[in-house]
C-alpha cells in the first residue's frame, strides 16, 4: 500500500472540520459534501424534458424540437443537465462574473452528478475567450468546468484547438440575431492541428446556441466528423 494514500483523504477531512460545508446561497449548512445546503439543492431546476439535439427545453417529451427539425445544429447531440434558472443561475453569474471559484467548483460537481451523455467524445474542446477577456476575468469559466468532467472521464481537455480571431461584445444583452451577427466567422482552429473524430465542445450556459454554432462549424471545417455539445445549463428559449 502506498504510505501516501491516507494523506489526501486525511487533508480534506482536516480541512473540513476547520471549515465545515456551508450553503454559498442562504448560508446554511452545507449537505452531501457541498457548499450547498438540503433545500437549495431541491431546488435546482434539472433539464430532464428537451429537445435531444439541442436541449431546449420542452413541456412535452419528444425528440427534437420544432427548430431542429427545421434547421439542425451544426452538432449530433447536447448533455446539458440543468435549465439556467434559480438557483443554479445565481451560482453560475457568482462563478463567471464575480470570481467566486467555490461556486464553481459546486457546479462542477453537480454536474457530475448527472446522468452521464451516451456517447463519449475522444476530446473536450472548451469554447475559448479572446485573450483581451482573459486578461479581465482571470480564467475561462467554461475550461475551469471542463477540468473536472475531463479527469471524471478520462477524455484529453484540449484547450488549445479554438481560437477566437477577434474581440467581440458580450453576448449577454443582445437578441438572437444580433448574437448570430456578433460571433460569425469569429471561431478558427490552430492551424496544422489534427483533430480526433468525436469532439465535444463545452460551454458553461447555452442560451441562443450562436456561439457554439460557430465554434461546432470550425471544429466540423477542420475535419471533425462528430461535434457534440456540452453545456452546465440551457436558457429556456429557442435558437432564434
Amino acid at each position: 500500500m502506498n504510505a501516501l494514500s491516507w494523506v489526501r483523504p486525511a487533508a480534506k477531512a482536516l480541512q473540513r472540520f476547520v471549515l465545515p460545508f456551508h450553503c454559498l446561497l442562504c448560508g446554511a449548512a452545507g449537505n452531501d459534501g457541498l457548499d450547498l445546503c438540503r433545500d437549495c439543492a431541491a431546488e435546482l431546476p434539472r433539464n430532464r424534458i428537451c429537445c435531444l439535439r439541442c436541449a431546449l427545453p420542452l413541456a412535452q417529451p419528444t425528440l427534437l424540437c420544432g427548430q431542429c427539425i427545421k434547421r439542425p445544429p451544426p452538432w449530433e447531440a447536447a448533455w446539458v443537465p440543468f435549465r439556467y434558472a434559480w438557483p443554479l443561475d445565481r451560482l453560475e453569474s457568482r462563478f463567471k462574473f464575480g470570481a467566486d471559484l467555490a461556486a464553481g467548483r459546486v457546479l462542477s460537481a453537480l454536474w457530475l452528478r448527472e446522468l452521464p451523455p451516451d456517447s463519449r467524445p475522444l476530446w473536450i474542446v472548451p469554447v475559448p475567450l479572446h485573450r483581451t477577456r482573459l486578461r479581465q476575468r482571470g480564467y475561462n469559466q467554461a475550461l475551469e468546468l471542463a477540468r473536472p468532467l475531463a479527469r471524471h472521464f478520462d477524455v484529453p481537455l484540449r484547450h488549445d484547438v479554438l481560437q477566437r480571431a477577434r474581440p467581440t461584445t458580450a453576448q449577454t444583452d443582445l437578441s438572437a440575431l444580433a448574437r448570430r451577427r456578433n460571433v460569425r466567422g469569429v471561431f478558427t482552429t490552430r492551424s496544422g492541428m489534427a483533430l480526433p473524430a468525436h469532439v465535444a465542445l463545452l460551454d458553461d450556459v447555452m442560451t441562443t446556441g450562436a456561439t457554439l454554432v460557430e465554434c461546432a462549424k470550425a471544429l466540423r471545417r477542420a475535419g471533425v466528423q462528430r461535434v457534440d455539445v456540452w453545456a452546465l445549463a440551457r436558457a429556456p428559449i429557442s435558437r432564434g
